[in-house]
């Protein structure tokens, strides 16, 4: 897939705004013990305190600092979606490719095991495992990662299946590139941006399936959560603290979904040429940009799939010549044999 990710994400305003807000999210998280001078641990002395200088948020009901304990939850929830954007997609790749290459038996096996993880409820199977396991941050990020490849793995199955017909596959296995090497070398550099967009939206799944855990009580009560902090806030509704204590919280959490979903929607219209935006969304010229995505060069006046098409066909009329000159010489070898 000849796609310029960079470019297309620079000319989609919503895609940069997602950019922005998670820079600044992940800049939060990193340096979290500079920007509060309190530890989100820490006992400060006052309860509920109201929102100063001192307490940007005020405290909550252990007095412990809350402008602390958003930014250390910043951290909880970046390495989650991560850690699950890693591993999901790797196994979504792995399983969804080789099950193409492979075929037979063991693509009818995947493909059975994708149908049945997509039909289980996942909130519920989740809870019964964390339930009767101690829970943990490390077992949370398994559990969402075990339940987010299957509808990747489907989508690169697909993919592969169409791209494994192409001529530079075949012409790779041709010359004996092992099933690996084809994958390695071929497979998934023609994906990547389907494995990109698929990361991303790995990544904001984990992070709201992270927070509704946490909310639920489903999470390690030594970490640090913005799902556990709402659950906490809720206790005291009927308390003036929630103000500062619930929605500081649930506005930074849908602020990382909603950066992330913006972003998402950027990769999938830069991967998919047919979503053509139009001028008032992007500010530029849409014509060009539809031209553009499906291939057109203006600079040189031509369509780069019509290229790409006479490529093809160029590759399949020399392979065609060449099958034909060794027909021939096959027969001019049995007829010299019959003579003799």
């Amino acid at each position: 897939m000849h796609i310029d990710i960079r470019h297309e994400i620079r000319h989609d305003r919503m895609a940069l705004l997602g950019i922005l807000v998670l820079a600044l999210i992940l800049f939060m998280a990193v340096f979290a013990p500079l920007l509060s001078p309190y530890s989100p641990t820490e006992y400060t002395g006052r309860i509920f305190n109201p929102p100063s200088m001192d307490h940007f948020f005020g405290t909550d009901s252990m007095g412990q600092d809350i402008w602390a304990r958003l930014l250390f939850g910043a951290r909880t929830s970046l390495l989650v979606a991560v850690s699950v954007a890693l591993i999901a997609s790797s196994l979504s790749v792995l399983i969804g490719a080789s099950s193409a290459l492979v075929g037979g038996l063991y693509e009818r096996f995947w493909m059975r095991a994708v149908d049945v993880m997509i039909s289980l409820p996942t909130i519920i199977v989740m809870i019964l495992i964390a339930a009767y396991f101690r829970p943990s941050l490390p077992l949370l990020i398994l559990l969402i990662s075990v339940f987010s490849w299957p509808g990747g793995a489907r989508i690169v199955r697909s993919q592969v299946l169409t791209l494994k017909e192409r001529m530079h596959i075949y012409a790779a296995r041709t010359f004996g590139a092992d099933q690996r090497h084809i994958l390695k070398n071929h497979i998934v550099p023609d994906i990547s941006p389907i494995i990109a967009s698929m990361m991303i939206q790995d990544a904001r799944r984990a992070v709201f399936m992270e927070a509704g855990l946490a909310f639920l009580g489903v999470s390690d009560p030594q970490i640090i959560s913005w799902g556990k902090m709402m659950h906490q806030a809720l206790a005291f509704t009927y308390l003036d603290v929630w103000k500062w204590w619930l929605l500081p919280t649930g506005i930074l959490l849908s602020l990382t979904l909603v950066s992330l979903s913006f972003l998402g929607v950027g990769l999938e219209a830069a991967v998919d040429p047919r979503l053509c935006r139009h001028e008032h969304e992007h500010g530029y010229d849409h014509e060009h940009v539809c031209d553009h995505e499906q291939g057109y060069d203006h600079e040189r006046g031509v369509d780069q799939n019509d290229i790409l098409d006479q490529e093809d066909e160029i590759g399949l009329y020399e392979m065609e010549q060449y099958e034909i000159e060794a027909h021939e010489n096959e027969n001019a070898v049995l007829m010299e044999a019959e003579r003799c």
